[in-house]
């Protein structure tokens, strides 16, 4: 009987809270984006975006605050995290809020990453969107009231982010402000690392097609080369076996010096060995009548 061992507790929290965590991060970016893509809502839309923003931020902070209690080493879970030690002491600061959603998203695809059903795909092109749609809406928030901005509405703030997260920079659009500069670098190191991160995707997966073309030719070679050593073994078998073999005599022959019943060797009359047909008949003749003949002249 096999017992099931235990998860530890922070593994088991971190089960628990990921799909909340998932549709948190959900609400606070629809609660950022709608004061920065509707500036002239109602007063009340805005008062609650800010009072989903303070809680989902309530929920990241108490989600951290158990993480770190459940850890072995704290101090080693501070370490390990620091975009989430950073969305903690940073709530307020504008636009690097938009950390908490990040980090929160960085931490759900990291532990989305380990389950089978998820690849490395899907997770790249989840990181892509959400990088450049929340970019888009930060620079937008910095660059739309800056004297000398010229990126003033969504869609040019979504066309910077994309020319900036592939490293393209036509310079059409381009911050301003200190903030905007920071969100820039940003997004250029963010779109460095998921290339990377692409790049060695397809390169292993290349290796790894090779590796079993390899693999598949060298189990066809040793097939090969063993067939070939039984085929050398059975020849030799053969060989072995049609060798010369010495000759064995009929069931009539007698071997030579041994007497036969009639005379000399091989049971032929001694006459007739000696004498021709003649010295035969005489011979014959003589053992009929019992005497002797006489000598010829």
């Amino acid at each position: 009987m096999s017992v099931k061992k235990e998860r530890p507790p922070k593994v088991r929290w971190e089960e628990r809270t990921q799909t909340p965590l998932l549709v948190l991060a959900v609400a606070f970016g629809i609660a950022y984006a709608v004061p920065i893509v509707a500036p002239g809502a109602e007063p009340w839309v805005h008062r609650l975006c800010s009072w989903v923003e303070w809680g989902v931020w309530a929920a990241f902070a108490v989600d951290y605050a158990v993480r770190l209690g459940l850890a072995p080493s704290r101090w080693a879970f501070v370490r390990s995290h620091p975009l989430d030690l950073l969305a903690v002491l940073l709530p307020m600061v504008q636009p690097l809020r938009l950390l908490r959603v990040v980090s929160t998203l960085l931490l759900v695809g990291r532990r989305a990453r380990m389950a089978p059903q998820i690849t490395l795909t899907t997770y790249v092109a989840g990181a892509v969107v959400g990088l450049m749609m929340f970019g888009s809406l930060a620079v937008l928030h910095v660059e739309r009231d800056a004297p000398n901005g010229n990126i003033k509405t969504l869609g040019d703030a979504v066309w910077w982010s994309f020319t900036t997260m592939t490293t393209v920079g036509y310079g059409d659009h381009a911050p301003t402000t200190g903030l905007g500069r920071v969100l820039a670098v940003g997004l250029m190191l963010s779109g460095i690392a998921l290339l990377g991160v692409v790049t060695a995707n397809i390169a292993a997966w290349f290796i790894s097609r090779f590796e079993r073309d390899d693999a598949l030719e060298r189990r066809q070679t040793e097939l090969l080369e063993a067939l070939a050593r039984e085929v050398r073994e059975l020849r030799a078998e053969v060989a072995r076996l049609s060798g010369p073999v010495p000759a064995q005599g009929g069931p009539g022959d007698v071997p030579e010096g041994v007497g036969a019943p009639g005379g000399g060797p091989g049971g032929v009359p001694e006459g007739v060995r000696d004498g021709g047909p003649e010295s035969g008949r005489e011979a014959t003749s003589e053992a009929a009548s019992g005497a002797p003949s006489a000598p010829r002249a």
